[in-house]
């Protein structure tokens, strides 16, 4: 193991969390330790750890309560249980709960510093191909993006609507400061164009937009990315990294779904806004930065200060000048400029003919409540394109869209077929294709998309696994 592990134990026994710490920094790594569950909750929020031990059995906050915070709050922790002699059961239900691996007392030395490497390392490799595959993905999304834009330093904010209006005149008025902005809205309603809109308009314009996609990166992966990592800070971690707070320096950050960040990592986050500089990850020397932030979330702003989750602190570094975008039910009337602008946009891409839409089509599609926004109609024009075979979109070339009349009494009418149906693969298949909806609808966000669908993230990854989803 390359770097410095930081070990948290928690037990109420000073003697064995003395004589555990011993045998902690006899294998090289460093310990803080906890005489109660609530006390080494709080270590963990302000200093993070790689791996906790922790006793089952302790008064008031218990070993069961702390690894189900912890799992909560930085999932990426490690959790090894102590139990005594003849307490399986509960040690097999803390492993269901999340636990790495559970040790009985009485135990020996030999054994313990085993499993405490083992666990260490094998949390490393994790990370270090976590860290490979997102900062590829990371890198090909960018890439791809900025290659569909045409390099253009911001996307286009199309509607006439008085909601657009307002958002338009904001971005005007905020674009001139160098305030942190926080943009409210659903999935798919064009955070991310508000954020471009307000860097393309202000005097940082020369400078970098980097946005970074908090949602969809582990909490290791997401602080590397963030601000990065010096040589052999992990296993992999070949060469010296800047980090996106370095990358955007002189122009604008955009952290886009930053309600689902750990609470370790907000911590982090919150110095480098109030402080303006940071460490990278595994390095000593201070960097200062000078970045604009604008921040978004799909969480409304009084669930996300009334909730557990989000530090009152950060939320309000971050709410300084905030904004709804409101969604596309709400403003049909941009629907037929917003279907007028994705048909001209894609239908190079497509090589389709169409080269607009039927009166009857686009009925269809101001009626629709749009619940994925902007993207879901994007989506849908994407898909019609490439069915359509004459010079305008009909309705036979939508896809199936729930409420729109016959389509959804048809389907809602369909009952058990003459020959009979094998129903778990009928639920199967029903199940797959909401997994998928959801992951479209949220734009890949994995915990937006296990909210949507009412399932913990344990659940969700499971059923991924299980129907090969991507």
């Amino acid at each position: 193991m390359s770097a410095l592990k930081q070990v948290l134990i928690i037990d109420d026994h000073d003697s064995m969390r003395a004589g555990l710490e011993l045998l902690i920094r006899r294998r090289g790594h460093a310990t803080m330790s906890a005489e109660g569950g609530q006390e080494g909750l709080r270590l963990l929020d302000e200093r993070g750890a790689d791996l906790i031990i922790t006793d089952l059995k302790m008064a008031r906050v218990d070993g069961m309560e702390v690894l189900k915070q912890v799992k909560k709050s930085s999932p990426d922790t490690e959790v090894l249980v102590i139990t005594a002699h003849g307490n399986i059961e509960t040690a097999v239900r803390a492993m269901k709960m999340g636990a790495c691996d559970f040790i009985t007392k009485p135990f020996r030395s030999e054994e313990f510093a085993i499993k405490v490497d083992r666990i260490l390392r094998e949390r490393e490799e994790r990370l270090r191909l976590q860290q490979e595959n997102m900062a590829l993905r990371v890198e090909n999304t960018y890439l791809r993006s900025e290659a569909e834009d045409g390099g253009t330093p911001y996307g286009e904010m199309v509607g006439e609507s008085r909601g657009m209006r307002r958002i338009q005149r904001f971005v005007e008025r905020v674009a001139r400061s160098d305030s942190t902005v926080m943009v409210y809205g659903e999935s798919g309603t064009g955070k991310e164009l508000v954020a471009r809109g307000i860097h393309a308009r202000s005097p940082r314009h020369r400078g970098p937009f980097v946005r970074v996609n908090c949602g969809a990166l582990a909490e290791g992966v997401l602080d590397s990315e963030l601000f990065g990592h010096e040589r052999g800070a992990f296993t992999g971690a070949e060469r010296q990294r800047r980090g996106r707070f370095e990358l955007a320096n002189g122009g604008t950050l955009f952290l886009d779904e930053i309600s689902t960040i750990t609470t370790a990592t907000q911590v982090r986050l919150l110095r480098v806004l109030q402080e303006r500089e940071l460490e990278r990850v595994g390095g000593e020397k201070t960097i200062s930065v000078d970045v604009r932030i604008v921040a978004a979330t799909n969480t409304p702003a009084d669930e996300l200060l009334s909730g557990d989750d989000f530090r009152d602190d950060l939320y309000y570094r971050l709410h300084v000048v905030p904004v709804t975008v409101p969604p596309l039910r709400e403003r049909k009337d941009d629907i037929p400029l917003l279907v007028d602008h994705f048909v001209q946009k894609l239908q190079p891409r497509t090589r389709s003919q169409a080269k607009g839409v039927d009166p009857a089509a686009m009925k269809r599609l101001v009626a629709y409540d749009w619940p994925g926004n902007v993207r879901e109609l994007e989506n849908v024009i994407e898909q019609a394109l490439v069915l359509a075979e004459g010079n305008a979109l009909l309705e036979d070339d939508l896809p199936f869209l729930p409420n729109l009349g016959a389509g959804a009494g048809k389907a809602a009418s369909a009952g058990l077929p003459g020959e009979g149906v094998n129903l778990d693969k009928a639920v199967d298949g029903m199940e797959e294709k909401l997994i998928r909806q959801a992951l479209e609808r949220t734009g890949g966000v994995k915990a937006e998309a296990a909210r949507l669908l009412g399932l913990n993230k344990s659940t969700f990854y499971a059923k991924l696994k299980k129907y090969g989803v991507q």
